[in-house]
């Protein structure tokens, strides 16, 4: 009878032991289809987010030589229009994330910085110079150089960057909702993000 029951007893603890096993085994495939679909989602979000934005300023450009002991100058001077168009960027593909599979957890360490980029069409107009006083490389440089960094004050002073933010936080809401659907959790920094709004809170 005691050979009965301690075989009983044998026969349980492998059938337990064997089903053990087998969750066990299910829930590590799971767990590592889950993130080598996580990474493959990364790698497919990784793109350029852009926002554009079309600027016109009108400037008037003079500039004045003096000659023989100032008796004498001689000037020159022209009307630039300038039509605009600048990107801010971020490229996904530099996001730096870390993935705690034990704890089921996507953890964004880095996001790179944006990247403004301006390409002005300049055109001249009421182009003046005199023989002594003529318009030089230099002169179209020094101009350009002008311009683009009153584009930049401009730009800085507008809506185009808070807009790209915008639309980062609209791409890294996509791994949000994938990391969720799959009982993942998202963390930025080592701060969780328990809803949509937290991205919003995020300082970049």
């Amino acid at each position: 009878m005691r050979n009965i029951v301690f075989g009983i007893v044998i026969a349980m603890v492998l059938v337990f032991g064997l089903r053990y096993c087998e969750h066990q085994k299910d829930e590590r495939e799971q767990l590592e289809f889950n993130t080598a679909i996580i990474q493959k989602q990364l790698k497919n979000v990784g793109k350029l987010v852009v926002t554009e934005g079309n600027y016109a300023e009108v400037y008037s450009y003079a500039d004045s030589k003096k000659f023989y002991f100032d008796m004498f100058s001689s000037e020159k001077k022209a009307l630039v229009i300038v039509n605009a168009k600048a990107s801010i960027s971020y490229d996904l593909s530099e996001v730096e994330t870390k993935i705690d599979a034990e704890n089921k957890t996507l953890m964004i360490t880095k996001i790179p910085e944006p990247d403004l980029s301006i390409n002005p069409n300049i055109e001249y107009y009421d182009i003046e110079q005199d023989y002594l006083n003529q318009f030089s490389a230099s002169d179209y440089n020094k101009i350009k150089e002008r311009v683009e960094s009153s584009l930049r004050e401009k730009i800085e002073a507008s809506e185009l960057r808070l807009n790209a933010q915008n639309r980062l936080i609209s791409e890294l809401q996509k791994i949000y909702v994938l990391t969720n659907s799959m009982g993942w959790k998202l963390a930025y920094n080592d701060k969780p993000i328990i809803k949509e709004e937290d991205l919003n809170a995020i300082k970049f």
